[in-house]
This record gives structure tokens, C-alpha cells and sequence, in this order.
């Protein structure tokens, strides 16, 4: 499994319209094969950080995930991204220890 943890920082009074914005990009991103979790959410303790989890069954399923959004034309944003920061995780999922 890969695991993209990362987040998006805009002005936190732009955060609710980037998370609209990104509403269809995700719903398409869901369909794409290998994909299992794509999604943007608010950060609680930063007003203006959005956070993305990304779950792909495969290396090469993300490859083409991110191939796609290259070659697609680029949907205009009503928001400007000051920063943003992922990084990219090969996992074996394991239960969670009883307790």
C-alpha cells in the first residue's frame, strides 16, 4: 500500500473555498483504479492548512494518478496555495494491537 500524507497552507479565510474547489478533483480521483482514500480536510489546529490523505493500492497506481493530473489542463483556482508539503509511504497494513 502507499500512503500520501501532506498538506496545503492558504489564507485561512480562502480554506472553506479551496476545499470546495477540490471537491471534484477528489470524487474524480476516487474512481481511478488503485485508488482506496483520497481526501481533503480541514486542520483543526491550523486555520488555514488543509491536509490530503492519499491511499493507492500500488506505486505504479499513484504513477498514473499523478501522469493524469499532469497531462489534464490545470482548473484555475480561486485560492493561492502559500505552501504545501508531502511525503510518499510503501506500508504493509497490520491490525491494530488489541488492548
Amino acid at each position: 500500500m502507499i500512503i500520501v500524507a501532506g498538506h496545503f497552507d492558504v489564507a485561512p479565510g480562502d480554506r472553506r473555498a479551496y476545499l470546495d474547489a477540490k471537491a471534484a478533483q477528489a470524487a474524480h480521483t476516487l474512481t481511478e483504479t488503485g485508488c482506496r482514500e483520497y481526501a481533503f480536510s480541514a486542520d483543526d489546529a491550523h486555520p488555514g492548512r488543509v491536509r490530503l490523505i492519499e491511499l493507492w493500492e500500488t506505486m505504479d497506481d499513484l504513477a498514473a494518478h499523478l501522469a493524469n493530473l499532469r497531462a489534464s489542463a490545470p482548473a484555475p483556482s480561486p485560492v493561492t496555495v502559500l505552501s504545501s508539503e508531502f511525503q510518499v509511504f510503501e506500508a504493509t497494513p497490520t491490525p491494530l494491537p488489541s488492548a
